[in-house]
């Protein structure tokens, strides 16, 4: 009975333990009765802000989608408008409101490049130039033909007496040279006016040779070309080692094939094909495109004359809108990473003045 009791003892004393767990289990089930909501509330609230940036960003599509085919609707029904503006004309004064559409057309790509997919603008882009191609050609069609006139034959110089020289001939604002083909947009015909062929010299065209006229500067070398006025169009094309300083353009600016050249540019829209090595000061309502070029870089317009003003009135640009920054490659297709084939000019390298 005593060994009983001893051993009941023991028994009694090894139980405390379990007893003194059983105690505390309560305190432990509490604390895990807290813990567990906290940590599920904030996987709840992690769940619930996934779901809405889900929404936020398929709403955001929809939006997106919703504007680009609003965009693709409207730019097709302006276009055809403009092309059936220009094939109904019958003097040259009829083209104005075809003119006007065009504007219009090309200042709705402009506003809408932020939601568009780079081949819409591509696509939209093209379908601007020709217009303004056949807006060009159309309006040589309709230009009075000139009279025939007779002309004072010249007389003879008199015996003995001395002739005059003739005057050196400057490189003349005409049109392309025989045997090259229209760049993208142009037009041939007298509405064109610019350079061709000319080496280290000094050129310049004013605002009543510039005005609303498509300009063409073809295989220049070491020249420096001023252009102080408002053009419609400029073409630049391929040039090596030139300085090109033109006032505000009406719409587009297409660079293709030049090297080595600084270009001073405003314009609503610029393009820039097979160009390397060349610097860009602008001012450009859109985004400027750059395809298949290397080592092009862009800073902020900056160049000024007597009567700038004016002609950015009569352009129609915008003097407070300006993406000098923004530059699409159509040969860089990663989003996350610049494209190494432009930068920027840095601030301490940039020219501010010209003259």
């Amino acid at each position: 009975m005593e060994a009983a009791g001893e051993a009941a003892a023991p028994a009694e004393g090894l139980r405390t333990p379990a007893a003194f767990a059983a105690q505390l289990q309560p305190e432990v089930a509490a604390a895990a009765v807290v813990v567990l909501p906290e940590r599920l509330q904030r996987r709840e609230a992690e769940r619930q802000q996934g779901v809405e940036r889900q929404r936020q960003k398929k709403e955001a599509q929809v939006v997106k989608e919703e504007q680009s085919e609003f965009f693709v609707a409207a730019f097709a029904r302006e276009r055809e408008a403009v092309e059936a503006l220009l094939a109904a004309a019958a003097a040259a004064e009829q083209l104005e409101e075809a003119a006007a559409r065009l504007q219009g057309l090309q200042k709705l790509l402009t506003e809408s490049v932020r939601f568009l997919a780079p081949y819409e603008v591509r696509q939209g882009q093209e379908a601007v130039a020709r217009l303004q191609g056949a807006l060009a050609a159309r309006r040589q069609q309709l230009q009075p033909k000139k009279k025939f006139a007779f002309r004072a034959l010249k007389k003879e110089a008199a015996p003995g007496s001395e002739q005059r020289p003739a005057e050196p001939a400057r490189p003349a604002a005409a049109a392309p040279a025989p045997g090259h083909g229209s760049a993208e947009g142009e037009s041939d015909g007298s509405l064109l006016c610019g350079f061709s062929r000319a080496e280290g010299e000094e050129l310049e065209l004013g605002p009543a040779e510039l005005l609303q006229r498509d300009v063409v500067l073809s295989e220049l070398r070491g020249c420096r070309v001023r252009l102080r006025g408002n053009a419609n169009t400029l073409r630049v094309r391929d040039c090596r080692g030139c300085t090109v300083l033109c006032g505000p353009v009406s719409t587009s600016v297409l660079v293709d094939g030049c090297r080595d050249c600084l270009l001073v540019l405003a314009c609503q829209q610029l393009r820039t094909h097979r160009t390397c090595d060349s610097r860009f000061y602008v001012q450009v309502t859109s985004r400027a495109v750059i395809e298949n070029c290397a080592k092009v870089f862009f800073a902020p317009y900056s160049w000024s004359y007597p009567g700038i003003e004016k002609d950015f009135e009569s352009s129609g640009l915008d003097r407070n809108r300006n993406n000098w920054n923004m530059v699409d490659d159509f040969d860089w297709l990663v989003r996350d990473e610049p494209s190494p084939n432009w930068s920027l000019i840095p601030e301490q390298e940039r020219i501010t003045c010209w003259d």
